[in-house]
């Protein structure tokens, strides 16, 4: 089993996969050139907090940003982490991995065949970090985002501890979670935890469950693995 760290500028991966063989850093930087390339002449791009038109021709890493920020109605760069990781999921499993784990500053793609546990990070004064999802055997992938208003470095309108998005694709758990995460807001944390509630269900249909927490309160939708009691680990959702 390969346990790594890949560190390009300001992309940062902790890697877990069953490939001996890869060079998971290399195809890395080519997608990271393509976007770089991209934005050097599309400012829009890089600046929008707001969803652009796709185009026709676009660069792979662009297109899936593009797509999963138009689902999300955010802007693209709120999708890259989690399309960096998703793409880099999708190149291990082009060699042939059926356990692979990346995680890009919190922003998770795995597919996994025996069970993972995968901690909540949230800095929550109630549940602390001490959470976990249990992730079951799965042959396909999982996106597994999250947008917090007070962790990390991320543009957040809201006042989350975590919002945190579970779908088939990790570029859109990654939109998604911080589209959601900006709809926390409120007088009170029931008040924030509603209405984050309510932001996520105009998206049901494109992901399987949403877990929120706001200081005294936490909200669900969909369906989400089971949460087990753990202690603070090192895996984090940022």
């Amino acid at each position: 089993m390969d346990i790594s760290e890949i560190n390009l500028d300001e992309t940062h991966i902790r890697l877990t996969t069953d490939c001996e063989h890869h060079d998971l850093k290399g195809y890395i930087f080519s997608i990271r050139r393509d976007l770089k390339n991209y934005i050097l002449k599309n400012q829009d791009f890089l600046l929008s907090l707001e969803p652009i038109k796709s185009e026709d021709n676009l660069p792979l890493i662009v297109k899936i940003m593009v797509n999963a920020s138009n689902i999300a109605d955010v802007g693209p760069m709120a999708c890259v982490a989690g399309a960096i990781s998703q793409l880099s999921l999708d190149y291990l499993i082009n060699q042939n991995s059926k356990y692979s784990i990346v995680e890009n500053g919190g922003d998770i793609a795995i597919i996994n065949d025996s069970s993972v546990l995968c901690g909540i990070y949230s800095n929550n004064q109630v549940l602390g970090n001490n959470i976990a999802f249990k992730i079951k055997p799965r042959k396909k992938p999982l996106g597994i985002c999250t947008s917090s208003g007070k962790i990390g470095h991320s543009i957040s309108f809201g006042k989350s501890d975590s919002v945190t998005v579970i779908s088939k694709s990790s570029a859109i758990s990654d939109g998604l979670a911080t589209r959601i995460a900006n709809e926390i807001n409120g007088s009170t944390s029931e008040d924030k935890v509603s209405n984050g509630l309510e932001c996520g269900e105009n998206y049901k249909e494109f992901f399987d469950g949403v877990l929120i927490i706001s200081e005294n309160n936490v909200g669900t939708i969909g369906k989400l693995p089971k949460i087990v009691e753990t202690r603070e680990f090192d895996v984090k959702i940022v």
